[in-house]
This record gives C-alpha cells, sequence and structure tokens, in this order.
C-alpha cells in the first residue's frame, strides 16, 4: 500500500545535488546537534515498554525545573523507518527562549524509534488515537522528569503529529494545558476510500470527547488540507462539544503545510500562539539568549546573478546555480573542485545541508558560493590539503557556542 503523504520535511526542505557529469537528483543529510539549545537525544519507552521513541530535546542552561512543549511529527512518503529525526528548531528555538524545555518524540517505527508503526487505512479515527498512545508516552515520562515542571505543560503537532495531538485531547491528561493543532490531518490516496470524509468524521469524534482547549493553525494555500476541508473539520469538531480556536493564516510561501519548518514562519504562528498560551496560563516572556548561527559575510567576488562567475561549474552546474536564483531563503549553493554542486533551500541550517551533501556526493571538501541573496565566496591562492592551489576559496565557518542559552535580566 503506498501514500502520498506529504510531511514537513518534503514541503519545505529542498536539496539538489550533482557532478557535472550526472544528473541532479535529491538526497538529505542529518544534522548536527545544536549545542547552542542544550539538543541531545534520548530514547522514551512506549507500546508495552519494550519499545523505545528517538526524542529530541532542547531546553535552556541549568537544572529547571522547565514548562514543556512537545511537538509531534507529520509523516512522509514511504516507509516510516526511512524517516529522518524531526526537530523544528525554529519552533524550538523560540520556546527556550522564553524558558521552556521542548521534547520532538519520534513515534513507534519512524526513523531510528523501534516498534511497529500501526496503519488502519481510510479509519482515520483509529489512525489518530493509534499515534495518540505513543505521545501520551511522551507526556507519561516528561512528568517523571525533575527537570520539567509537570503541572505545566503544552502539546502540539504537525500534520499527522496534529491529528494525534487532537486525538490525544480526548484525555484528561495531568498538567497538559493546552493543544495546537498546526494543518493537522492525514491524506489517503492509495486506499479508494473518501479519506476527507473520514477526516471529518475523525475530528468529530474527538470533537465529541475533548477535555482539552485547542489552537488550530491552516494557510489558505495547503497543498494537503484546503480551506473547505479545513472549515468542515473545525465545524465537526466544535459541533460535536470540542474547544478548537480557528486561525486561517492565508497563503504562506509556496505550501503552508510546511509553515512552522520554515524560518519565516514564527512571523505567523507566535502571535497566535502567545494568546493561547496566556488563556491557558503558560509563560510567553522572553528570559533567555539564544547564541545566533555565524554567518558568512557578503563578499565582492562577483554579483549574485552571474552565473558564469561561480568556479568549477559545467554546463549541469549552472544549469543548477541559475534553478538556484530561483529558490526561496533561506538557502545556500556550495561547490567543489571536481565540479560537484549542491543547492539547498528553506528548513533547517541550508548552509550546512549543502556542503555535507556536496561533500557526501563529491568525494572531496566543498566550499559555500552563495548564502541567501550574497556571493560570500572570497579569491585566494590557498592550498587544498592536498597541496592544489585553488583559484578562490570560502572563509570557514565558526564553531557554535556550547550550551549558547544566558539569562536575560532587565
Amino acid at each position: 500500500m503506498a501514500r502520498v503523504l506529504p510531511s514537513v520535511r518534503n514541503i519545505t526542505l529542498a536539496i539538489i545535488v550533482g557532478l557535472a557529469s550526472l544528473p541532479s537528483f535529491s538526497v538529505e543529510q542529518e544534522l548536527k546537534l545544536d549545542y547552542r539549545l542544550n539538543e541531545h537525544i534520548v530514547l522514551i519507552p512506549a507500546g508495552s515498554g519494550r519499545s523505545m521513541m528517538e526524542t529530541t530535546v532542547f531546553q535552556p542552561n541549568g537544572p529547571g525545573p522547565y514548562p514543556l512543549l512537545i511537538i509531534n511529527h507529520g509523516k512522509e512518503a514511504g516507509a516510516p523507518s526511512a524517516q529522518q529525526r524531526d526537530r523544528f528548531i525554529f519552533m524550538a528555538t523560540a520556546f527556550v527562549k522564553r524558558g521552556y524545555a521542548v521534547i520532538v518524540p519520534m513515534r513507534q517505527g519512524f526513523a531510528n524509534s523501534t516498534g511497529r508503526y500501526k496503519d488502519f487505512g481510510c479509519n482515520m479515527t483509529a489512525n489518530g488515537y493509534s499515534q495518540a498512545n505513543d505521545v501520551r508516552a511522551a507526556v507519561n515520562y516528561a512528568r517523571q522528569q525533575d527537570w520539567i515542571d509537570s503541572d505545566r505543560i503544552v502539546v502540539a503537532g504537525q500534520s499527522y503529529g496534529g491529528m494525534a495531538t487532537m486525538a490525544l485531547g480526548t484525555e484528561d491528561l495531568p498538567g497538559v494545558r493546552g493543544l495546537i493543532n498546526f494543518a493537522g490531518g492525514l491524506r489517503d490516496d492509495a486506499n479508494s476510500c473518501d479519506w476527507r470524509g473520514e477526516l471529518v468524521k475523525a475530528f468529530g469524534n474527538y470533537g465529541a470527547a475533548n477535555k482539552i482547549a485547542s489552537l488550530w493553525m491552516y494557510g489558505s494555500n495547503d497543498s494537503l488540507f484546503g480551506p473547505e476541508l479545513v472549515r468542515r473539520m473545525h465545524g465537526a469538531f466544535v459541533r460535536a462539544g470540542g474547544q478548537a480556536r480557528l486561525v486561517e493564516f492565508g497563503p504562506f510561501k509556496r505550501d503552508a503545510h510546511g509553515m512552522i519548518a520554515s524560518r519565516d514562519g514564527e512571523k505567523i504562528w507566535w502571535q497566535e500562539t502567545e494568546q493561547f498560551l496566556k488563556q491557558v496560563d503558560m509563560p510567553t516572556a522572553v528570559r533567555y539568549a539564544v547564541v545566533p548561527q555565524p554567518t558568512l559575510p557578503k563578499s565582492d567576488f562577483a554579483n549574485i546573478d552571474d552565473v558564469d562567475a561561480v568556479p568549477y561549474m559545467g554546463e549541469h552546474g549552472r544549469t543548477a546555480y541559475r534553478e538556484y536564483l530561483s529558490k526561496m531563503s533561506p538557502r545556500a549553493f556550495a561547490v567543489s573542485p571536481n565540479g560537484a554542486w549542491c543547492w539547498a533551500e528553506e528548513g533547517e541550517d541550508p548552509d550546512a545541508r549543502a556542503l555535507a551533501t556536496c561533500e557526501k556526493k563529491g568525494g572531496q571538501p566543498c566550499k559555500l558560493y552563495s548564502v541567501d541573496e550574497h556571493v560570500v565566496w572570497l579569491a585566494d591562492p590557498s592550498p587544498l590539503p592536498d597541496g592544489t592551489a585553488l583559484a578562490s576559496r570560502v572563509l570557514p565557518r565558526a564553531a557554535g557556542a556550547v550550551g549558547g542559552t544566558s539569562s536575560v535580566t532587565n
């Protein structure tokens, strides 16, 4: 059975890699842990306790206890085990600044989590409840940790994770004060079923048993769940007795479905989220400063739209660079002396992703040529480790700070 289930990564992350003699293809690299946010990975028991969920944790410096945000991921097309670890780094950063711990559990069968992904086909109600079981396990784990304030928890989710979050809201869970549904739902084009009607029915069922207030956010150009379907789902939920405020925020870039994974998404979601957090008596004031990611300065090597100035490029590479110029920011373009190249747009740390994938496919060190709207390449005949002189190079990136959050004092 094959499903078309784009998730936040499919919608907002694009990476194309190639050599001068090879056609381009898409790949993705696992990002390094972000020590500015004390990012680390823990294993959380799920199911009967024998399965373990790979879970990303972000938190401020210090022992806590911290209020908690749990973020639930969507489902990509293909095998769940092939899906990479989700981080939601931009939302995590916004909450760590406000003194929260953030955890992102990969549910059973996803990424490096053990256990089995359970699929109930067109039965959308059962699909949501099944995924909610793993979210409940994450809540129970968190409430047992001494660095978590067990009485101040908010649960959010995107796409399939948003649906799981609303299914979780049928339980009166101690400490969980609110739910946030970002573009929640599940699409099934494989089973010849009325998946839209089944979604409406599922949200009606969740609304009838709803115990926790919720905020819903959907964009008008969401490629999976359009405005008419969203209104049907929300209407079914509230008519059945559910507590939910729907925010329809209009179009966002190419596809609003991936809004919370975008660097620019906070401009859309924070104001409404702040209002909701205050409503459920959760903190909203900034308490910590997070060290900014190091950036490369603009160079005077060439204008960004001068395709012929890009070093080492053959015909395929120059075609790729022309395509890169039409991509959204944040974006980055990397090159290698052997003609390998890579561009990355949107999502998390596109410069690191472009470099890592360029080096993996080209087998040699790569350098960034362009970041966002600027050329960052510098002319300097410095040798590579093998002694080969280059016509151009780019300055190395500065190392990030370790544990780079500090208290903000007024």
